[in-house]
């Protein structure tokens, strides 16, 4: 009988509706699919480029490690790994915290610096090859109404958890 009530108070998703959540699920693996592949050739995933990106344009190159599991939406311990990772590649640091003994910094290096300069331009010119030139003003403006929303939602969400 519980299974019966549930079934009845399920809000299907009707075929255009299902249609433009699977188009948007394909979009979304496909383009992190593509942005990743050509940050390949530098040897970056799309999560190191995020955390340089954060990094880059946080004051001082540095953000607390917690503030940066958070912007990047990684769990600490997973964040501590690819800082790790990226650590020995030269591109971070991390320094303690002055005025917390336990909390850390993730700080970007003179490298990192660097291969943001250099990576940054190649970076710009994939999302705009197959995402932004691919679509009109009008198009984007659009999306930013349709999504603008979706996104507050879920950064409300974020913050219940």
């Amino acid at each position: 009988m519980e299974t019966m009530e549930t079934e009845t108070a399920t809000r299907w998703l009707t075929d255009a509706e299902q249609c433009a959540w699977r188009t948007h699920l394909d979009v979304s693996r496909l383009l992190m699919h593509q942005l990743e592949k050509d940050l390949q050739p530098f040897g970056l995933t799309n999560n190191d480029y995020e955390i340089l990106v954060n990094l880059s344009e946080s004051e001082h190159h540095r953000m607390r490690m917690s503030d940066l599991a958070t912007a990047t939406l990684q769990s600490k311990s997973r964040l501590s790994h690819q800082i790790t990772r990226m650590e020995a590649a030269g591109l971070v640091t991390r320094v303690n915290c002055e005025s917390d003994r336990r909390g850390l910094y993730a700080v970007l290096t003179d490298e990192g610096m660097e291969t943001m300069r250099k990576v940054a331009p190649h970076h710009v010119a994939s999302v705009r090859q197959h995402f932004i030139d691919l679509l009109s003003p009008q198009d984007l403006a659009a999306l930013r109404a349709s999504l603008g929303p979706v996104a507050d939602h879920l950064r409300d969400q974020r913050g219940k958890v």
